[in-house]
């Protein structure tokens, strides 16, 4: 097991690093110039060829790259000029390993930048989370088990209509009617569980977890039927029916553990693209978390942000790969990682 963890994360580093590459490529190639954006709106071509070379934005795109690759393992200083720093260290922020970058936009580290972006989207992703999984598998085993009747047929028909609204409209729905006009809640602005304490903090989150969960519980509560109906139809099943045990052992004991294991898969890549920032919700809601963070980045020709961004969401989506194999071990006997 210990080696298979250890083989899967040499190979998810070589990923990243392929990853990062591959957005510097795209980043430069598109035709939007990201001095523009660096220098400002009353920009002179002078100075705009000024701040280009000051950013390493005339460097070669693979220097570029080795450059933030360094960064990444050693730390950087920005801008990453020794007289500067030997005149005036003031004036020269350092980035301490692993660094990410320095956002010219928005005058931080794009580590500084995350790390206050981090909690808000993690807030909203566990809470989006114990939702739509704890809705989503109980109806779903209640269909299963009521398969063909008036419950089973209500169930499946209000998931299919909740699936098929997107997410700004369940967003907007809820935040115009649900806060604004019935007042049953407050107007949701975030409130750090440090700051404002556990009742304000998930007060905050009630909403915009509510939109996200709707949506993928509404996948799950089909997935969750269709997984239970196929596990109790296998043989171990109707063998453990034909011994005499009781419904309820059969099906938490016997079908359940066989349904939840392909579950833990789509659990697992969901939690980890929504730990990378739900960009609808979170600008629906006005929440910076790294949503809201990676769509100003884009709009503003971020480079270190964008890079950043998509690191973090590339190792969240091959942790969650590694917990997830690592799990089925766990929950299914017949599995055998190694």
């Amino acid at each position: 097991m210990l080696a298979y963890v250890i083989r899967r994360l040499f190979v998810g580093v070589i990923m990243l690093i392929v990853m990062s590459l591959v957005t510097f490529v795209l980043f430069f190639a598109s035709p939007v110039d990201p001095a523009r954006y660096a220098c400002g709106k009353n920009c002179s071509p002078e100075l705009r060829e000024q701040t280009r070379k000051a950013l390493g934005y005339d460097k070669p795109v693979i220097v570029q790259w080795t450059d933030f690759l360094k960064g990444v393992v050693q730390g950087r200083d920005y801008p990453d000029d020794p007289e500067l720093r030997a005149a005036a260290p003031e004036l020269v922020t350092h980035c301490a390993a692993p660094c990410f970058g320095y956002s010219v936009v928005n005058t931080k580290t794009v580590n500084e930048l995350m790390k206050e972006a981090f909690p808000v989207s993690l807030s909203i992703s566990i809470a989006a989370l114990v939702l739509w999984l704890f809705f989503g598998v109980l109806f779903g085993v209640i269909a299963a088990v009521r398969r063909g009747t008036l419950i089973d047929r209500g169930i499946v028909a209000v998931s299919l209509v909740l699936y098929a609204f997107p997410a700004f409209f369940v967003g907007l729905f809820l935040l115009k009617f649900v806060a604004i006009k019935w007042q049953w809640v407050e107007v949701p602005v975030y409130s750090p569980i440090a700051e404002a304490g556990v009742g304000a903090w998930m007060t905050s989150l009630l909403l915009p977890a509510v939109t996200l969960a709707v949506l993928y519980m509404a996948g799950y509560v089909r997935m969750t039927r269709a997984f239970v109906l196929e596990s109790m139809s296998e043989d171990y099943v109707r063998t453990a029916r034909a011994k005499g045990l009781k419904s309820r052992r059969v099906l938490f004991k016997h079908s359940m553990r066989a349904a939840l294991t392909p579950l833990v898969t789509l659990v697992g890549l969901d939690f980890a693209g929504l730990m990378g920032g739900a960009i609808i919700t979170e600008t629906v809601f006005n929440y910076n978390g790294l949503g809201k963070l990676a769509y100003d980045a884009n709009t503003t020709n971020d480079l270190p942000t964008i890079i950043g961004l998509v690191l973090l969401l590339g190792t969240f989506v091959i942790v969650a790969n590694i917990i997830v194999d690592v799990l089925y071990a766990v929950i299914d006997p017949r599995v055998r990682v190694g």
